[in-house]
């Protein structure tokens, strides 16, 4: 086998038009973890910096109040589902960029980096409107008149964030495929602080800022994410982005090579936004529930986020491993990755339950001290760490399949597994329909964790085939760039 430089994340780049030989060389767990580690360990930490400004934005409205605490979290029921949709298409530039890069083509990638900042600008249009329009939503549902309104505005606020995060998010998707992992890490820690800070003044009215309560957290998330945007400017000179050719040509859009990010990146947004989108579902059933309902729940969401953030991370670090083996033509090497992330997701999914279990009443007590709502809290950490093995799977294993460009098909399992399961089932459970009294949200969450049960099999069978047939993959990478 001949030896060749190694990239940034430790892969051997291979001519563009080598030869694909799915039974070659198989690697060992342990090597083929190694290059997602270096990959994955800043992503995990970018992932625990965003999710440390939703916590931010949770406790702190959490202390002002209980009804702030669930306006907030019943915005973000709105917000993120929607966020991710939007930006879900532009994630399809990471591996896009990682199979254009292990196919030594790295002059092709800058093109489609111009083609994902003009639907970025599309997507943000569509994301201002909605949200500035989004206490329709919240009339139609019958919510309690003080969360509405509070919802209502926390989203007014963050819309004047939407446009920089949505191309910041596009920009640092192009990072990742090219391996360089490590400047979304430090973006993302360095306006931790800021926005702690903002959140501070603006939700308790500190340092001359008005107080705002829950709706000063949506105005301090708004600045961070122009922030954010302006230090991510600040590295388009460097040589790995000066590499793609971005800056070689202007265009305007292109309808042929946005169909092709849209024909790979669409299924991306709409699976995220299908599982996003039943939480936030459940999240206004439950808010009609009651205050304290909603409290728990808006807790136990968070700290299954927490759970959540290393094998999402590490699912998109293989995502760009595997686009980068298909790329150079290594499936073997693609396939022992598929299956050493899948067994490191089981052994972090078992640690995971039992630090839960045996910490919850810490973690919830993080949040609030309403008794009310920490004994419902508690509970629902259980059902969190009861499905922990199938929700961490599931999220590697569709990581893995974007890497081998096969989007579609995880989309269509989402929707029977989350829409057609888990959110009739929850409902029936919840109210009581078959059972003699109603679980209220407990019953909502057996129904998740069901219908998750349900799309990890489908995914975790899909990804045996896939990486395992060697037309398949030449199909789904034959799309263009």
């Amino acid at each position: 086998m001949t030896t060749v430089p190694t990239s940034p994340d430790g892969a051997n780049p291979a001519p563009a038009h080598s030869a694909i030989n799915l039974p070659g060389q198989k690697q060992s767990f342990r090597q083929s973890l190694a290059p997602l580690f270096t990959l994955g360990w800043p992503m995990v930490l970018t992932q625990f910096f965003i999710m440390g400004t939703g916590f931010i934005d949770t406790a702190m409205a959490g202390r002002y109040s209980a009804a702030d605490l669930a306006g907030v979290s019943l915005g973000g029921n709105v917000l993120w589902p929607a966020f991710m949709l939007l930006t879900g298409v532009t994630m399809a530039l990471a591996p896009i960029t990682s199979h254009l890069r292990g196919a030594n083509k790295m002059g092709d990638i800058g093109h489609q980096i111009r083609q994902g900042l003009w639907l970025s600008l599309a997507s943000s249009a569509l994301m201002m409107l909605l949200l500035h329009n989004a206490g329709i939503v919240y009339e139609w549902t019958g919510i309690e008149p003080v969360i509405a309104d509070i919802a209502s505005d926390y989203l007014y606020a963050i819309s004047w964030g939407v446009p920089p995060i949505i191309i910041y998010v596009a920009l640092r998707h192009t990072l990742e495929g090219l391996g360089q992992t490590r400047p979304p890490m430090l973006i993302a820690g360095s306006v931790l602080p800021l926005n702690g800070f903002l959140n501070y003044a603006l939700v308790y009215g500190e340092f001359g800022f008005p107080e705002m309560g829950g709706v000063g957290c949506g105005w301090a998330t708004a600045i961070v994410f122009w922030v954010q945007l302006l230090l991510m400017l600040s590295l388009l000179p460097k040589p790995y982005f000066k590499a793609t050719g971005l800056f070689k040509v202007f265009e305007l859009p292109i309808l042929s090579t946005c169909r092709d990010i849209l024909k790979l990146g669409i299924p991306i947004g709409v699976a995220i936004f299908l599982e996003m989108a039943l939480f936030g579902v459940v999240g206004f059933l439950v808010a009609r529930l009651g205050v304290i309902d909603m409290a728990a729940h808006s807790i136990a969401g968070n700290l299954n986020w927490m759970t959540y953030v290393i094998p999402m991370s590490i699912g998109s670090a293989a995502s760009i491993r595997i686009g980068f083996l298909v790329g150079s033509g290594d499936l073997a090497a693609a396939r022992s990755t598929a299956g050493a992330i899948f067994k490191f997701s089981i052994g972090y999914a078992l640690v995971m339950s039992l630090v839960l279990i045996g910490l919850r009443y810490q973690l919830v007590s993080i949040f609030t001290n309403d008794t009310e709502v920490i004994a419902i809290a508690i509970v629902l950490i259980l059902f969190i760490a009861v499905y922990q093995t199938i929700d961490d799977a599931q999220a590697v294993i569709i990581g893995a399949l974007r890497g081998y460009k096969d989007t579609t098909v995880p989309m269509i399992f989402g929707l029977v597994g989350y829409w057609f399961l888990a959110l009739p089932i929850g409902y029936i459970l919840a109210e009581g329909l078959i059972t003699d009294e109603p679980l209220r949200v407990y019953g909502y969450w057996a129904g998740i964790a069901s219908g998750m049960f349900i799309v990890a099999i489908c995914v975790g069978i899909r990804l045996r085939h896939i990486s395992g047939n060697k037309e398949k993959i030449l199909l789904l990478s034959a799309t263009k760039d």
